[in-house]
């Protein structure tokens, strides 16, 4: 499974908190829910894993050898960084999202043959 978005600041609102959804809208385009399902769940575990290299990658630069008790309590910059990844929306919400407008690619080998 592949996709077409790569980057997850530039995206359009994706509500916060859960949203009661029906699940009939779920299965139209493959016609099987728990298909949609997976989809959007193994689409969930792509964001989440560029998430977290993005952050690893971003912390990095904080790292030191020798941590001073001084330098860990007043890094503002490193305090930024973290509260802006736990404002982002959820994975899953907007791995939803995506499905839903159509942005994911995705194929089923055994559809195909």
């Amino acid at each position: 499974m592949s996709n077409n978005v790569n980057n997850t600041t530039n995206k359009p609102a994706i509500a916060s908190s859960t949203v009661t959804r029906d699940l009939r809208d779920l299965d139209v385009e493959t016609g099987n829910i728990y298909e949609s399902l997976v989809i959007m769940s193994k689409r969930a575990n792509q964001i989440s894993n560029n998430i977290k290299e993005e952050l690893h990658q971003k912390l990095s630069e904080f790292a030191s050898s020798n941590d001073n008790l001084e330098e860990i309590f007043e890094n503002r910059e490193q305090i930024e960084i973290s509260k802006y990844y736990e404002k982002l929306p959820k994975p899953s919400l907007v791995a939803v999202q995506e499905f839903l407008d159509g942005k994911i690619y995705y194929r089923n080998p055994t559809k195909e043959a």
